[in-house]
């Protein structure tokens, strides 16, 4: 695995790094993957898999109203509620631009504690963290940008991806699967996209 010690030559303190084959084999890992780090935005795949727990479970249902007029639990997911990226305003409509929205995310973590009656760190904890043994791992405030980690509890969480079991693989499937689509929208960093391809949280790399 010499390609995994390129991350030694990054201009940081500290990098760890993993690779997990399909079958949710760990083929490598490098760097101190015991050491915690905040995960900005990568914080969104571990809340939208929480997400697919609590619609399993019954708690929540995609298509029930979230968010701005008109928007659901789906269009929060797919960053197509309409909301700002860091703001709670609405600059769209439901379904109308793909917004790269961490107030999408801020607002469907406040649906589903309101829902389950459970703090929302709390039930990130219970529906992903506890289960999967990520021991290492806190959403310590915003669902959109707040949980920290391990690369080693990552490995536990791109296993579950790989080969779900807290959630059915349709389900699985569907969150990886463009909603929907032909959306065009600015993805931070990278510009106007068109389309701006996205599934239920989960990022649809397409042709970006």
């Amino acid at each position: 695995m010499e390609c995994l010690r390129i991350i030694d030559n990054w201009p940081v303190p500290a990098a760890a790094a993993a690779v997990v084959r399909a079958d949710g084999t760990v083929v490598g890992t490098h760097g101190p993957i015991r050491d915690r780090f905040p995960l900005a935005s990568v914080t969104k795949p571990l809340v939208a898999l929480a997400t697919l727990v609590a619609v399993e479970e019954g708690a929540v249902e995609l298509d029930e109203p979230a968010g701005p007029a008109g928007s659901t639990v789906r269009h929060l997911l797919a960053h197509t509620s309409g909301l700002a990226f860091d703001e709670h305003r609405t600059m769209a409509g439901p379904g109308e631009r793909r917004i790269y929205s961490n107030a999408g995310f801020e607002v469907l973590g406040e649906h589903i504690a309101a829902a389950t009656d459970i703090p929302f760190p709390e039930y990130v904890r219970q529906a992903v963290f506890e289960p999967l043994g990520m021991a290492d791992s806190e959403l310590a405030g915003s669902p959109a940008k707040d949980a920290v980690s391990t690369v080693a509890d990552l490995v536990a969480f791109a296993a579950e991806l790989q080969r779900p079991r807290l959630v059915a693989r349709q389900t699985l499937t569907d969150a990886t699967s463009v909603v929907f689509p032909d959306l065009g929208g600015v993805l931070p960093g990278y510009g106007n996209q068109r389309p701006n391809d996205w599934g239920l949280g989960f990022e649809i790399r397409a042709h970006k």
